[in-house]
């Protein structure tokens, strides 16, 4: 039994689902690109056009989907909307990874559309789920981390398999074997965790279930506090991974070394995780994640000095960054499962989970699209180029992939500690947590 109560193999089991769906996030946001330029020849600005204004559509949907899911009796499992969304995933993602040949923008729009739709509804659903099924601080932490250790192993799959799958095809055909792993993938997990992971505990929202919600998630005053903190380290997150196969080129001229380095990356966030449980166990949550934002601050620091054949720096400075990215996946979402947990005075009510999980699952996809759209048109402004090997240019990506996100992550950490006291939950609402437990004693 864990700490706080709910069996290790239930735990588990509630995170499996975590792997299809970040091995079919993974495609979506680095392969479909270059396939659809390189692959079919469709226009680079016009397929830019089409990612942005699916983006646009999420910021509709995401939060519609978030109140759905408190509205219509989704709170507790979700399990309405989560199976609907793992349907239009499995439906639509091999038909945007093995397009036509004739596919243009259109189809390219509808079924960046229709994936997204579908990992956003199972996505947020999964999220309320666990932050739901948790009775404690201390448990919530190990529920996130369970679910993004399995997503991190999902990375790393769909990182690999394409790759593999293809041989001596190509790119393009190794994409269209990638449902074939995939479909068996999310059978599975979703069998381990429907059938076997616990169900939360079935209670009235008390933030009102109108429309009304969405706006009220964001007057909340804290979960605005929260939200802005992720927003802006996300970002400062996503600056690196938009610009880090030009680094790897053109600045350590080690191209045929970016998948090592990004399995070195990833797989040092999966072996983190743990630590950054016991961590915030000892330091509390907000703390551990300050702490790992300090050490992503050290880490660029050092990127932004390297040159050139410095390709063993480079490899340990993936190690740690990714051990420092374990704190950002397992510690932001379950503050927010403690701030929703948390009583609101009558007059202010908590944001409903669905609404919250909504506007956050679209933060997480847009920090994406502005990372991309702050750090290319800097780039291009300071006169670098894809493949220049002029000094400016490279200085110019080594500053952009290196300090950018060195002065968003400060901008992040003075946040945090500023409204430290209102974000991390108090030792009294963790012990009363966990008296409220079965079995608990006074």
């Amino acid at each position: 039994m864990t700490a706080a109560g709910l069996p290790r193999r239930a735990v588990l089991a509630y995170g499996a689902l975590g792997l299809p769906l970040a091995f079919a996030a993974l495609p979506l946001y680095v392969h479909v690109p270059r396939l659809y330029t390189e692959a079919l020849g469709l226009p680079l600005a016009g397929v830019g056009a089409v990612l942005l204004a699916a983006r646009a559509v999420d910021a509709v949907s995401d939060p519609l989907i978030g109140w759905a899911n408190d509205r219509f009796g989704a709170r507790g499992s979700g399990r309405g909307i989560l199976l609907g969304g793992l349907v239009i995933l499995a439906v639509s993602l091999p038909l945007l990874l093995a397009p036509p040949a004739a596919a243009g923008l259109g189809w390219l729009f509808a079924l960046l559309v229709l994936v997204s739709l579908g990992y956003s509804m199972a996505s947020i659903a999964y999220a309320v789920w666990g932050a739901e099924v948790a009775p404690t601080p201390a448990l919530r932490t190990r529920v996130v981390a369970s679910r993004e250790g399995f997503a991190l192993v999902g990375v790393l799959l769909a990182a690999v398999l394409p790759g593999v799958l293809a041989g001596d095809a190509g790119e393009a055909a190794g994409l269209a074997a990638l449902p074939w792993v995939f479909i068996p993938l999310l059978i599975g997990g979703a069998a381990w965790t429907l059938g076997f992971a616990p169900r939360a505990p079935a209670c009235p929202s008390a933030a009102t279930t109108s429309l009304a919600s969405l706006p009220a998630a964001l007057r909340d005053g804290d979960f605005a506090r929260l939200l802005g903190v992720f927003a802006l380290n996300g970002i400062a997150a996503a600056v690196p991974s938009a610009t880090v196969l030009f680094f790897v080129a053109d600045v350590l001229r080690a191209a045929e070394l970016a998948g090592l380095f990004l399995a070195l990356y990833f797989l040092a966030a999966a072996c983190s995780l743990p630590l950054w449980v016991a961590a915030a166990a000892r330091l509390g949550k907000l703390r551990a994640w300050l702490a790992g934002m300090a050490l992503a601050l050290l880490v660029f620091a050092w990127a932004g000095l390297l040159g050139p054949g410095d390709t063993w720096a480079y490899g340990l400075i993936c190690v740690l960054s990714g051990f420092a990215l374990g704190a950002d996946l397992a510690l932001p979402p379950s503050l927010l499962a403690d701030l929703l947990a948390r009583p609101g005075a009558p007059q202010a009510p908590r944001a409903a989970s669905g609404a919250a999980f909504g506007w956050w699952n679209f933060v997480t996809k847009a920090n994406l699209a502005l990372a991309a759209g702050l750090a290319l048109p800097l780039l291009a402004l300071l006169g670098y180029s894809p493949g220049s090997r002029e000094a400016g240019g490279v200085s110019a990506l080594a500053a952009v992939y290196a300090l950018v996100p060195l002065v968003l992550k400060l901008g992040a950490m003075a946040l945090l500690w500023a409204w430290r006291r209102r974000l991390e939950p108090s030792p009294s609402f963790d012990d009363a947590a966990t008296a409220a437990l079965p079995g608990a004693r006074p």
